[in-house]
């Protein structure tokens, strides 16, 4: 199995917002019968309480990334850590592929993305949010790819 690689979202007060322990959720699902497969969990000040949480849940093969501030910023962080990497298995929540995706395919970082389903409370807003952020990194990336 690959690594997997859970992007990091909000904490509140320090611990996992709901949204994000349904991300890490979908990980301990994942490693269930392969305790051995390393999850790296990234995120600036997201990084720590996901691995807390992780520990909590009975995993231990867990390698935090904390200086992510992005989803390209995730992918590449967490691809230099373990670079001979062929495919990364990343979490996210369903709202979130597309633009993971778009990312991973700019980078050049082979990726399947496994996603959590985004709970009812969060569920508008983020789809909202998406309608933003999607749009500007596919500009983004647009324009990298005119200027390189």
């Amino acid at each position: 199995m690959n690594p997997i690689l859970v992007l990091g979202s909000k904490v509140e007060n320090g611990r996992v917002s709901s949204l994000l322990a349904t991300r890490l959720d979908k990980a301990i699902e994942l490693v269930s019968h392969n305790p051995e497969v390393p999850i790296v969990v990234s995120g600036l000040g997201e990084s720590g309480p996901m691995a807390q949480y992780l520990r909590e849940h009975g995993i231990s093969n867990i390698i935090e990334e904390d200086a992510a501030t992005s989803t390209n910023e995730n992918l590449e962080n967490a691809h230099a850590l373990l670079p001979d990497t062929k495919c990364w298995t990343v979490v996210s929540n369903d709202f979130h592929a597309w633009r993971t995706y778009l990312w991973a395919w700019h980078l050049g970082i082979p990726i399947k993305v496994i996603t959590a389903k985004t709970p009812l409370p969060a569920r508008m807003r983020m789809l909202g949010r998406e309608c933003f952020a999607l749009p500007h990194s596919t500009s983004r990336v647009l324009w990298r790819k005119l200027v390189s």
